[in-house]
């Protein structure tokens, strides 16, 4: 059963692509590929040990995790659910540029050659929170080539424990043609 959970919890997390990214998916029953979510993804990258979906992680936090408004390296940054993007976000800081810029470390933001679930390292965040208090931010986004035009509402930033370590590379493996028959028969007792 966890490990059914654990395959499901890996297609949980939202990804800010709008329903008209999916156009030119015309087989409706095609099936396709699993990929790279956010919330493992950040919970490996800070140690942060919180589970379910990202708009969930902000109140999980609370009382568990030192939480505020100010960007620290290691920290996450938890977004609100946002138009297509309704069950949120995670990302976690990489380094503090400024008072109005950090670097983000997050998956499954940007498609990237076509593909979703795509890790994107190093990328740029800007608060454009009237407040400066990091209420909202525009993040970079790889189809556009830039930082995209959207204000994304941000609950704030979660600190764990663990200190910002060296960056290390995780494997990285391209997506498989054909789903195998141990991924699907994970699921089989969802099927109709």
């Amino acid at each position: 059963m966890r490990k059914k959970l654990a395959a499901f919890a890996l297609l949980a997390c939202a990804t800010p692509a709008a329903a008209d990214d999916f156009g030119a998916f015309d087989n409706r029953n095609a099936e396709l590929d699993a990929y790279l979510q956010c919330v493992p993804y950040a919970r490996e990258v800070s140690g942060i040990q919180i589970y379910g979906d990202a708009h969930t992680w902000w109140e999980q936090a609370q009382g568990r995790y030192a939480t505020g408004t100010a960007p620290r390296p290691g920290a996450v940054m938890a977004f609100r659910p946002h138009r297509s993007m309704q069950l949120g976000h995670v990302a976690t800081v990489s380094r503090v540029l400024d008072t109005r810029r950090v670097l983000l470390d997050h998956a499954n933001w940007s498609p990237i050659n076509g593909r979703r679930g795509q890790v994107e390292k190093d990328v740029l965040a800007i608060d454009v929170s009237p407040a400066n208090d990091w209420s909202a931010v525009r993040v970079w986004y790889a189809p556009l080539g830039e930082v995209g035009t959207t204000a994304w509402p941000v609950a704030g930033f979660i600190y764990g424990e663990r200190r910002p370590q060296a960056r290390q590379q995780l494997a990285m493996a391209p997506a498989r043609k054909q789903t195998s028959k141990r991924f699907l028969s994970a699921f089989a007792s969802f099927s109709d």
